[in-house]
This record gives structure tokens, C-alpha cells and sequence, in this order.
């Protein structure tokens, strides 16, 4: 039996929340479920769950994301949770960071199959695209590591007085006391966990919500950036 003959129908609950991208949902399913599984970028044991677990749980994060904005996808890995998101919320402008080349390369795929105009997929660390990307309102992550250090790469590429949205399990609550010194350090100013998908996944999907003040990352990450900006500007005068 091939892994995409273990991948369940979608679920009712696909058809409400994916809306008109519904059709792109499940060839995402599928890619997932087959390139995904054979270029190791999920596990075979994912494949039954991956309605629930996978798709589902990160696209009803979307409820906590503001209209329009720019959006940072960090540690993309297989595009979870940013290319969800994007299929059900096109008003966002959304750039998938991904280090690994093999990731990229998917990812890349499916944003062209799936035609996903407004998604970007970016080969680089959190910490070596600071000043060459954009900063963005929204930074998203899941299951890419402990908070304190996600914020380390993630608070820093944030416009002033924007949000880090951590998708976390039954830690939540544990990870953001533990990590409560370093995001202040870092220019965090209101944490807060939230559940979403009510209705949609159970259990509810656990957001960890970071909001920060005028300078995300802090007075150290405000100078990096700052370099970074001027590097850059002039290269470009150079170019």
C-alpha cells in the first residue's frame, strides 16, 4: 500500500474552512502525503492524521491573524503552518524561510502548482535575512524550537509593535513562563495563549501570542538592523 492510499478523505469540516481553496487543500494532502513522505519532510505515521493534526490545525490560526498583513513563515519546513494559512486567507502577503535547500525546493513546488500568487518562499536562516527581508507584522512558527530560542529568530523580524504567533501543545503555558526573561529582553511587551479552531480540531490548536513594542528584538537587534539596513542600501547604490 502506497502512502497516499493511507491519506483519509477530508474531513467536513476541510470543505467549511478551506471554502473555494478546497480543491487545493487536498492536493496539498497529497503532496504531502506522497513527495512529503518520500523526501522525508514528514513522517509515514502523519499520513492518517494529517487532516487533523497537519492542515487543519494550522489553517484555523487564521483567526488570529490580523487583515492584510505581511507574514514570515519561520522554519517552513513542508509549508506548516504558512501554506494553510495562505490557502484560506489570500489577503495576507505571506514569505515561507526555510533553510534547507530539499524543504525549499518543495515548497517551491507547491506554491507554483497551487498557484499561491502571494506566497514567497525565501532559502535562509531567521538570523541572516535580518535587514535583507522586509519586517513583516506577523511572524509564525511551529514546532521549530523551545520559545525562548524561536524568539531569538523570530522577534527580530518584525515591524515595530507586531506579533509572533507560536502554534504549541499542552507546553504553552510552561514555555512562555520559562521564557518570560528573554522575550522581555527582546522587546516583548504583551504574551498571551490563546486557542483557535474551536468547533474545527479537537482538541483547539494553542497559540502563543507575542506582541512587541517599538523595538522588536531589542536595543542590540534595533542596531544590527539598522547595519543591515545601511549595508544594503549601499549595495544597491553600488549595483
Amino acid at each position: 500500500m502506497t502512502e497516499a492510499a493511507e491519506l483519509p478523505p477530508a474531513p467536513e469540516q476541510a470543505r467549511e474552512v478551506f471554502g473555494e481553496r478546497f480543491t487545493d487543500a487536498v492536493r496539498y494532502a497529497e503532496l504531502l502525503a506522497e513527495a512529503g513522505v518520500q523526501r522525508g519532510l514528514i513522517g509515514p505515521r502523519e499520513v492518517p492524521r494529517l487532516w487533523e493534526r497537519h492542515l487543519l490545525n494550522c489553517a484555523v490560526l487564521s483567526e488570529v491573524v490580523p487583515q492584510g498583513v505581511t507574514v514570515c513563515d519561520v522554519g517552513s519546513g513542508a509549508g506548516l503552518p504558512g501554506i494553510p494559512l495562505a490557502l484560506v486567507r489570500e489577503d495576507l502577503k505571506i514569505t515561507l524561510l526555510e533553510p534547507l535547500l530539499r524543504r525549499t525546493n518543495f515548497l517551491t513546488e507547491v506554491v507554483e502548482l497551487l498557484g499561491l500568487d502571494h506566497v514567497t518562499v525565501v532559502r535562509g536562516r531567521a538570523e541572516e535575512v535580518m535587514g535583507k527581508l522586509p519586517p513583516v507584522h506577523v511572524v509564525t512558527a511551529r514546532a521549530v524550537a523551545p520559545l525562548d530560542r524561536l524568539a531569538t529568530w523570530g522577534i527580530p523580524l518584525l515591524r515595530p509593535y507586531g506579533e509572533m504567533l507560536a502554534l504549541k501543545g499542552d507546553t504553552a503555558e510552561e514555555e512562555l513562563k520559562s521564557a518570560a526573561t528573554a522575550l522581555s529582553k527582546l522587546g516583548a511587551v504583551t504574551t498571551s495563549v490563546v486557542q483557535v479552531g474551536e468547533g474545527v480540531v479537537d482538541p483547539m490548536s494553542t497559540v502563543v501570542r507575542v506582541e512587541v513594542g517599538e523595538s522588536p528584538g531589542g536595543v542590540r537587534f534595533a542596531a544590527k538592523r539598522a547595519k543591515a539596513a545601511r549595508t544594503g542600501r549601499a549595495r544597491r547604490r553600488r549595483g
